[in-house]
């Protein structure tokens, strides 16, 4: 019995979810550094699918098209919740996090500018722009009640307003061909979505299937599919009753299971392969390093907090509920863990320059770690100290 209610809390436990994911980047950094390098290369390259439909992909495009669009489900639905009856239920509390990302955006595009206009590096304006919501979310989680759940909600809505973004980016300057009869069939099924919540449709698969349309749709337009999730997650019907259990809820109960501790594992594996080579290290210190690291690390901070200052300083938006300034320099520098999507920014500036690909990959596996680090240790620094000050006056 001791056994089994210590499981269920692991598996229900966000930091044990934070930790496996942490674990899952260092397998697979190992790996990608060892004789199983090639072989995993091979997993990952290998097709699966059918031509008939046209869904004949690499394992890697199933898993970071498919099971990530799974994942911006989740995030979506808990926005929308917080949205509708939480955190983000008012305008001032609303609106910071879109000003925060819109300033976490920004500034790092302008430092990487600053360093590599007028070079061979200078379509990679938006490397820095991304926050992984993966890795971020992991690390403030695993700060347990240290970090306020107000400044966690924060942070998940920055994220995501973030790489929303960074898909409108993609999708505007990095993607070779729209498909403009495949984003019209997009926008029917989210009309339809639409239409099914108005006439009060509960049952999940009404979504669902509609659902999976979008995703196949969004792949074939040109623009990055997770959004088809984001999309989905908006239209799933919700309430503001504290007895009633909403559609949303039961979806993003059902979901945290497996989001958490296989979709996300899954997901580190594949996207943390980088082989260490010869000169990486130095490759750091030049204008190319310099724009990629000096943008997530600072830039992040900066362009999150300016921003957020102004607005508030400005009385539009308000301060995440029990929450500092301190605090919001650390979630700031959460934001600059661009890992994956800064990583799948870099593959599309420089397609075919497979040299130029793994010098970026490890200028944001530097700056990740950093930014990483350094906002963990700085929220757990004012958490214990508030903890500290809190039992004082007690």
């Amino acid at each position: 019995m001791l056994i089994t209610d210590y499981f269920r809390k692991f598996l229900h436990s966000s930091q044990s979810s934070g930790i496996i994911l942490i674990l899952c980047v260092l397998v697979s950094l190992l790996v990608a550094n060892s004789s199983f390098a090639a072989s995993f290369q091979n997993i990952l390259d290998t097709k699966i699918g059918t031509e008939i439909f046209h869904l004949n992909y690499p394992l890697s495009i199933w898993i970071n098209d498919g099971l990530m669009a799974i994942f911006f489900l989740l995030v979506g639905l808990e926005i929308k919740r917080e949205i509708v009856e939480g955190e983000l239920s008012t305008f001032k509390s609303a609106s910071l996090p879109i000003v925060a990302a819109v300033g976490g955006m920004v500034v790092p595009g302008l430092i990487y500018y600053f360093f590599n206009h007028g070079t061979a590096y200078a379509g990679g304006w938006a490397i820095p722009m991304a926050t992984d919501i993966a890795f971020s979310l992991a690390i403030i989680s695993m700060l347990g009640k240290r970090a306020p759940l107000s400044l966690k909600i924060f942070l998940a809505a920055l994220a995501i307003v973030d790489d929303l973004g960074a898909i409108m980016v993609i999708a505007i300057f990095y993607t070779d061909q729209l498909h403009w009869d495949y984003l019209g069939l997009s926008a029917v099924m989210v009309v339809i979505l639409i239409l099914l919540n108005f006439f009060n449709f509960k049952k999940h698969i009404f979504y669902i299937i509609p659902g999976l349309f979008l995703w196949y749709f969004m792949h074939h337009s040109g623009i990055h599919a997770t959004i088809a999730g984001v999309l989905l997650a908006f239209t799933v019907p919700t309430n503001v009753s504290v007895t009633e259990i909403s559609p949303l809820e039961k979806l993003e109960q059902k979901l945290h299971l497996p989001v958490n501790f296989l979709i996300m594992p899954i997901f580190a594996l594949a996207n943390t392969n980088i082989t260490f080579k010869d000169g990486m290290v130095d490759d750091l210190f030049s204008n190319f390093g310099y724009g990629i690291i000096f943008g997530l690390v600072f830039g992040k901070i900066i362009g999150i907090n300016l921003f957020s200052w102004v607005f508030i300083k400005l009385k539009i938006s308000n301060l995440p509920d029990k929450s500092s300034w301190s605090q919001m320099l650390g979630a700031g520098l959460l934001a600059g863990i661009g890992f994956t999507m800064s990583i799948f920014i870099a593959l599309l500036s420089f397609k075919g320059q497979a040299e130029i690909q793994d010098e970026a990959k490890f200028a944001i596996l530097i700056a990740s770690v950093i930014s990483g680090f350094a906002g963990f240790s700085l929220l757990k620094f004012v958490g214990k100290k508030k903890e500290n000050k809190e039992l004082l006056e007690d």
